[in-house]
């Protein structure tokens, strides 16, 4: 029997004081998240719900299980001091999260089921999800294999790319000709990913050198950089297939050290108050 997208029965074990439904994968336990990320994370009721909200309620369910993945083997790694694989790339063609994610977890079956007791299709909410334009061709596409096969090998590793604001471009074909328009992949926001500001780093960028003398009478060189960007990560659960490893991929955004030059806006200079702003986050920018 279908239950209504207003109500959903307790999931089985629900009066287990140590049963944690935003982990467990029971499609009563499924469907009951999903319609608790639909209200306190979405906050909308089903009569107000896009499609969208839809997916991302979907999306945040699947993360909190993935979550949980995430930071045990975070927790393994810092325990035993592993030595970790870093890739670097400048694309990571990681395709949209959330079937993959599902089919890693091994529950695609279930929260097909459980959205269609909702009222609802997964192929409907799986259209829903942007995929991250963060690359063009095999290079991006085989960084992202990488880290799938590395988190299914359970082999820590840590990928680094830059979180572009922008994708490569949206297609669209007028009059036998390619128009390329704006990707703007997180428009609405990406679900999958955690900011982590309190990791930012100064990154210097072009400039010269110079030549000097230390106190030592040793001539030394020492860089000039022309301008300083604050490059702030973004976290990313990569996780593998049936297992329980998820490694990370940590994306930069640039932004400027400062954003906004009140000096500047005083002298009644609008423009240039937030110059640094803009001139700094498009190092990230597409």
């Amino acid at each position: 029997m279908g239950t209504s997208l207003n109500q959903a029965a307790p999931p089985e074990g629900a009066d287990d004081p140590d049963y944690d439904y935003r982990t467990a994968l029971s499609r009563s336990a499924l469907k009951r998240a999903f319609l608790d990320n639909l209200l306190y994370l979405q906050g909308k009721f089903p009569a107000l719900a896009t499609a969208h909200d839809y997916y991302m309620a979907l999306a945040f369910t699947a993360r909190d299980r993935i979550m949980q993945r995430w930071i045990s083997t975070a927790s393994a790694y810092t325990h035993h001091g592993s030595r970790t694989v870093c890739y670097l790339s400048a694309e990571f063609l990681i395709g949209p999260h959330l079937g993959n994610n599902l089919l890693n977890l091994g529950i695609q079956d279930e929260v097909a089921a459980a959205v269609s007791e909702l009222g609802l299709d997964l192929d409907a909410l799986l259209a829903q999800e942007s995929e991250p334009g963060l690359g063009n061709g095999g290079l991006g596409r085989l960084a992202a294999c990488f880290l799938d096969s590395l988190a299914t090998r359970q082999i820590p590793a840590l990928g680094y790319g830059i979180r572009y604001e922008f994708g490569i471009f949206q297609q669209h074909i007028v009059a036998g000709a390619q128009q390329e328009a704006t990707d703007r992949w997180l428009a609405f926001g990406n679900p999958w990913e955690l900011a982590r500001p309190e990791w930012a780093v100064e990154v210097k960028l072009g400039g010269h050198t110079e030549q000097y003398v230390d106190a030592a009478g040793t001539r030394r060189a020492r860089w000039l950089p022309a301008r300083c960007v604050q490059g702030v990560p973004y976290d990313t659960a990569i996780l593998g297939f049936h297992c329980h490893t998820a490694n990370t991929l940590r994306l930069w955004r640039a932004e400027a050290l400062e954003s906004f030059d009140f000096a500047v806006f005083d002298r009644g200079d609008h423009y240039g108050a937030v110059s640094q702003k803009i001139v700094s986050e498009n190092v990230s920018k597409v």
